[in-house]
Protein backbone atom coordinates (compact mmCIF):
# COMPACT_ATOMS: atom_id res chain seq x y z
CA UNK A 1 0.00 0.00 0.00
CA UNK A 2 0.89 3.53 -0.74
CA UNK A 3 2.08 5.90 1.96
CA UNK A 4 0.87 9.08 0.99
CA UNK A 5 2.98 11.36 3.25
CA UNK A 6 6.11 9.99 1.45
CA UNK A 7 6.35 11.02 -2.18
CA UNK A 8 5.14 8.93 -4.87
CA UNK A 9 5.91 8.96 -8.38
CA UNK A 10 3.48 8.31 -11.21
CA UNK A 11 4.93 5.99 -14.08
CA UNK A 12 3.85 4.93 -17.15
CA UNK A 13 5.69 2.60 -18.83
CA UNK A 14 4.84 2.34 -22.74
CA UNK A 15 4.83 -0.37 -24.81
CA UNK A 16 5.01 1.20 -28.30
CA UNK A 17 1.44 -0.02 -28.56
CA UNK A 18 -1.86 1.30 -29.32
CA UNK A 19 -3.35 0.71 -25.81
CA UNK A 20 -0.49 2.42 -23.47
CA UNK A 21 -0.31 5.45 -26.33
CA UNK A 22 -4.07 6.36 -25.86
CA UNK A 23 -3.33 5.67 -22.18
CA UNK A 24 -0.53 8.58 -22.54
CA UNK A 25 -2.95 10.77 -24.62
CA UNK A 26 -5.82 10.41 -21.40
CA UNK A 27 -3.78 11.28 -18.30
CA UNK A 28 -1.31 13.77 -19.87
CA UNK A 29 -3.40 16.31 -18.37
CA UNK A 30 -4.86 14.58 -15.02
CA UNK A 31 -1.52 12.95 -13.20
CA UNK A 32 0.60 16.02 -12.60
CA UNK A 33 4.65 15.03 -12.95
CA UNK A 34 3.64 11.93 -15.00
CA UNK A 35 6.64 9.88 -15.84
CA UNK A 36 7.06 7.86 -19.23
CA UNK A 37 9.12 4.86 -19.61
CA UNK A 38 10.06 2.94 -22.67
CA UNK A 39 11.44 -0.80 -21.82
CA UNK A 40 13.98 -1.71 -24.76
CA UNK A 41 14.82 -4.80 -25.50
CA UNK A 42 16.93 -4.40 -28.17
CA UNK A 43 15.09 -6.16 -30.40
CA UNK A 44 12.50 -3.99 -31.27
CA UNK A 45 10.42 -3.17 -34.62
CA UNK A 46 11.63 -0.29 -36.35
CA UNK A 47 7.75 1.12 -36.60
CA UNK A 48 7.80 0.57 -32.43
CA UNK A 49 10.72 3.26 -32.33
CA UNK A 50 9.39 5.46 -35.00
CA UNK A 51 6.08 5.53 -33.15
CA UNK A 52 7.83 6.70 -29.57
CA UNK A 53 9.36 9.91 -31.77
CA UNK A 54 5.85 10.17 -32.72
CA UNK A 55 4.27 10.13 -29.13
CA UNK A 56 7.07 12.45 -28.09
CA UNK A 57 6.69 14.98 -30.49
CA UNK A 58 3.08 15.19 -30.53
CA UNK A 59 2.69 14.74 -26.63
CA UNK A 60 5.36 16.94 -26.49
CA UNK A 61 6.62 14.51 -23.48
CA UNK A 62 10.36 12.99 -22.47
CA UNK A 63 10.50 9.14 -22.79
CA UNK A 64 13.17 7.45 -20.48
CA UNK A 65 14.40 4.02 -22.33
CA UNK A 66 15.30 1.70 -19.62
CA UNK A 67 17.63 -1.76 -20.77
CA UNK A 68 18.55 -4.89 -19.00
CA UNK A 69 22.40 -4.64 -18.33
CA UNK A 70 22.51 -8.14 -20.16
CA UNK A 71 21.41 -8.88 -23.84
CA UNK A 72 18.62 -11.08 -25.06
CA UNK A 73 21.90 -13.42 -26.41
CA UNK A 74 23.43 -13.60 -23.09
CA UNK A 75 20.24 -14.92 -21.70
CA UNK A 76 19.16 -17.26 -24.34
CA UNK A 77 22.89 -18.89 -23.80
CA UNK A 78 22.79 -19.12 -20.06
CA UNK A 79 19.19 -20.93 -20.78
CA UNK A 80 20.84 -23.16 -22.62
CA UNK A 81 19.16 -22.00 -25.70
CA UNK A 82 16.17 -22.70 -24.68
CA UNK A 83 13.64 -19.88 -26.51
CA UNK A 84 10.82 -18.00 -24.47
CA UNK A 85 7.22 -19.04 -25.34
CA UNK A 86 3.84 -18.32 -23.51
CA UNK A 87 4.48 -20.84 -20.64
CA UNK A 88 8.23 -19.41 -20.20
CA UNK A 89 8.27 -15.79 -20.47
CA UNK A 90 11.52 -15.60 -19.24
CA UNK A 91 11.99 -12.83 -21.56
CA UNK A 92 9.65 -10.64 -20.19
CA UNK A 93 10.76 -11.10 -16.55
CA UNK A 94 14.58 -10.61 -17.22
CA UNK A 95 14.61 -7.71 -20.43
CA UNK A 96 11.40 -5.57 -18.97
CA UNK A 97 10.45 -5.79 -15.36
CA UNK A 98 13.69 -6.39 -14.01
CA UNK A 99 14.88 -3.34 -15.27
CA UNK A 100 11.71 -1.33 -14.81
CA UNK A 101 11.82 -2.56 -11.37
CA UNK A 102 15.84 -1.58 -10.89
CA UNK A 103 14.87 1.75 -12.58
CA UNK A 104 11.88 2.22 -9.56
CA UNK A 105 14.19 1.04 -6.72
CA UNK A 106 12.56 1.40 -3.70
CA UNK A 107 10.58 4.18 -3.96
CA UNK A 108 6.88 4.71 -4.07
CA UNK A 109 5.36 4.32 -7.12
CA UNK A 110 2.12 4.12 -9.14
CA UNK A 111 2.39 2.22 -12.06
CA UNK A 112 -0.10 3.04 -15.00
CA UNK A 113 -1.43 0.46 -17.32
CA UNK A 114 -3.56 0.17 -20.34
CA UNK A 115 -5.61 -2.62 -20.15
CA UNK A 116 -9.28 -2.08 -21.12
CA UNK A 117 -12.73 -2.19 -19.77
CA UNK A 118 -13.39 -5.06 -22.39
CA UNK A 119 -10.18 -7.15 -22.21
CA UNK A 120 -9.87 -10.09 -20.07
CA UNK A 121 -6.24 -10.32 -19.33
CA UNK A 122 -3.84 -9.51 -16.65
CA UNK A 123 -1.57 -6.50 -16.98
CA UNK A 124 1.89 -6.43 -15.08
CA UNK A 125 1.37 -6.78 -11.15
CA UNK A 126 4.57 -6.26 -9.05
CA UNK A 127 5.72 -8.27 -5.87
CA UNK A 128 7.26 -5.21 -4.75
CA UNK A 129 4.83 -3.56 -2.30
CA UNK A 130 6.17 -0.13 -3.17
CA UNK A 131 4.73 -0.50 -6.94
CA UNK A 132 1.07 -0.12 -7.00
CA UNK A 133 -0.49 -0.81 -10.44
CA UNK A 134 -2.82 1.42 -11.78
CA UNK A 135 -5.73 0.83 -14.34
CA UNK A 136 -7.26 4.33 -15.68
CA UNK A 137 -9.20 2.27 -18.51
CA UNK A 138 -11.11 0.20 -16.20
CA UNK A 139 -11.30 2.79 -13.78
CA UNK A 140 -13.21 4.87 -16.20
CA UNK A 141 -15.14 2.07 -18.01
CA UNK A 142 -12.76 2.94 -21.77
CA UNK A 143 -13.30 -0.07 -23.94
CA UNK A 144 -11.62 -0.38 -27.78
CA UNK A 145 -13.69 2.56 -29.74
CA UNK A 146 -12.15 4.94 -27.02
CA UNK A 147 -8.51 4.30 -27.48
CA UNK A 148 -9.51 4.45 -31.41
CA UNK A 149 -10.50 7.81 -30.53
CA UNK A 150 -7.77 8.92 -28.43
CA UNK A 151 -5.49 8.13 -31.12
CA UNK A 152 -7.26 9.44 -33.88
CA UNK A 153 -8.40 12.92 -32.08
CA UNK A 154 -4.90 13.26 -30.64
CA UNK A 155 -2.95 12.75 -34.27
CA UNK A 156 -1.18 9.65 -33.29
CA UNK A 157 -3.01 7.45 -35.27
CA UNK A 158 -1.75 3.99 -34.81
CA UNK A 159 1.64 2.04 -35.19
CA UNK A 160 2.66 1.64 -38.50
CA UNK A 161 3.24 -2.36 -37.48
CA UNK A 162 -0.17 -2.59 -37.31
CA UNK A 163 -1.04 -2.71 -40.71
CA UNK A 164 0.40 -6.29 -41.09
CA UNK A 165 0.61 -6.95 -37.30
CA UNK A 166 -1.99 -7.33 -34.62
CA UNK A 167 0.10 -6.31 -31.24
CA UNK A 168 3.17 -4.25 -30.10
CA UNK A 169 6.34 -6.16 -28.70
CA UNK A 170 9.42 -7.68 -30.12
CA UNK A 171 9.86 -8.67 -34.01
CA UNK A 172 10.10 -12.48 -32.34
CA UNK A 173 7.18 -12.49 -30.38
CA UNK A 174 6.40 -15.40 -29.89
CA UNK A 175 2.90 -14.99 -29.30
CA UNK A 176 2.43 -14.27 -33.28
CA UNK A 177 0.39 -16.02 -35.58
CA UNK A 178 2.26 -17.55 -38.22
CA UNK A 179 0.85 -15.20 -41.01
CA UNK A 180 2.48 -12.52 -38.88
CA UNK A 181 5.93 -14.23 -39.02
CA UNK A 182 5.35 -14.68 -42.77
CA UNK A 183 4.61 -10.82 -42.70
CA UNK A 184 7.86 -10.15 -41.22
CA UNK A 185 9.88 -11.95 -43.36
CA UNK A 186 8.23 -9.61 -46.06
CA UNK A 187 8.58 -6.43 -44.19
CA UNK A 188 12.24 -6.85 -42.70
CA UNK A 189 13.76 -9.90 -44.10
CA UNK A 190 16.77 -9.27 -42.08
CA UNK A 191 14.49 -9.46 -38.90
CA UNK A 192 13.02 -12.91 -39.93
CA UNK A 193 16.66 -14.02 -40.59
CA UNK A 194 17.55 -12.77 -37.20
CA UNK A 195 14.92 -14.28 -35.52
CA UNK A 196 15.10 -17.78 -37.59
CA UNK A 197 18.92 -17.87 -36.30
CA UNK A 198 17.98 -17.91 -32.65
CA UNK A 199 16.32 -21.65 -33.56
CA UNK A 200 17.81 -24.61 -32.43
CA UNK A 201 18.34 -28.32 -32.96
CA UNK A 202 20.00 -29.89 -29.67
CA UNK A 203 22.33 -32.42 -31.62
CA UNK A 204 21.78 -34.70 -28.31
CA UNK A 205 18.18 -35.09 -28.30
CA UNK A 206 16.95 -33.95 -31.71
CA UNK A 207 14.88 -32.04 -29.40
CA UNK A 208 13.72 -28.33 -31.94
CA UNK A 209 14.10 -25.40 -30.25
CA UNK A 210 11.56 -23.32 -32.34
CA UNK A 211 9.47 -19.82 -31.95
CA UNK A 212 6.19 -21.91 -32.64
CA UNK A 213 6.01 -25.26 -31.46
CA UNK A 214 6.87 -28.25 -33.34
CA UNK A 215 7.58 -25.87 -36.73
CA UNK A 216 10.47 -23.50 -37.87
CA UNK A 217 10.33 -20.64 -38.93
CA UNK A 218 11.69 -21.67 -42.53
CA UNK A 219 8.73 -23.95 -42.67
CA UNK A 220 6.17 -21.10 -42.45
CA UNK A 221 7.78 -19.14 -44.70
CA UNK A 222 7.50 -22.13 -46.98
CA UNK A 223 3.58 -22.41 -46.39
CA UNK A 224 1.18 -21.04 -48.34
CA UNK A 225 0.15 -17.46 -46.92
CA UNK A 226 -3.53 -17.80 -47.98
CA UNK A 227 -3.49 -21.16 -45.81
CA UNK A 228 -1.92 -19.18 -42.39
CA UNK A 229 -4.47 -16.18 -43.20
CA UNK A 230 -7.21 -18.64 -42.82
CA UNK A 231 -5.89 -20.26 -39.62
CA UNK A 232 -5.96 -16.67 -37.77
CA UNK A 233 -9.02 -15.75 -38.94
CA UNK A 234 -10.37 -18.80 -37.38
CA UNK A 235 -8.40 -18.40 -34.28
CA UNK A 236 -8.88 -14.66 -33.85
CA UNK A 237 -11.24 -14.06 -30.44
CA UNK A 238 -13.92 -10.96 -31.21
CA UNK A 239 -13.30 -7.70 -29.18
CA UNK A 240 -15.82 -7.28 -26.94
CA UNK A 241 -17.59 -3.87 -27.79
CA UNK A 242 -19.92 -1.45 -25.95
CA UNK A 243 -22.31 0.82 -27.78
CA UNK A 244 -22.46 4.59 -26.51
CA UNK A 245 -18.79 4.24 -25.12
CA UNK A 246 -17.57 7.33 -27.87
CA UNK A 247 -20.01 9.53 -26.00
CA UNK A 248 -19.01 8.53 -22.46
CA UNK A 249 -15.58 8.98 -23.23
CA UNK A 250 -16.34 12.86 -24.60
CA UNK A 251 -18.23 13.56 -21.44
CA UNK A 252 -15.16 11.90 -19.40
CA UNK A 253 -12.81 14.41 -20.91
CA UNK A 254 -14.70 17.36 -20.47
CA UNK A 255 -15.02 17.25 -16.85
CA UNK A 256 -11.28 16.47 -16.50
CA UNK A 257 -10.04 20.09 -17.95
CA UNK A 258 -8.39 21.20 -20.03
CA UNK A 259 -9.43 19.17 -22.56
CA UNK A 260 -6.40 16.14 -22.90
CA UNK A 261 -7.54 15.97 -26.52
CA UNK A 262 -8.07 20.00 -27.20
CA UNK A 263 -4.53 20.70 -25.96
CA UNK A 264 -2.80 18.04 -27.75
Amino acid sequence: MIDHTKPVRHILALSGGKDSAALAVYLRNKIPNLEYVFLDTGHELPETYEYLQRIKAILGIDIVTLRSNRTFEHWLKIKQYFLPSPRQRWCTELLKIRPYEQYIGTEQVQSYIGIRADEDRDGYISHKPNIIPRYPFIEDELVYEDVEYLLESSGLGLPNYYRWRSRSGCYFCFFQQKIEWHNLAREHPDLFRKAASFEKIDPLTGRRYSWNEGVSLEQILEANPASLQTDASQSKAPVKSSRNRRTRLVETLNDHKPCVICSV
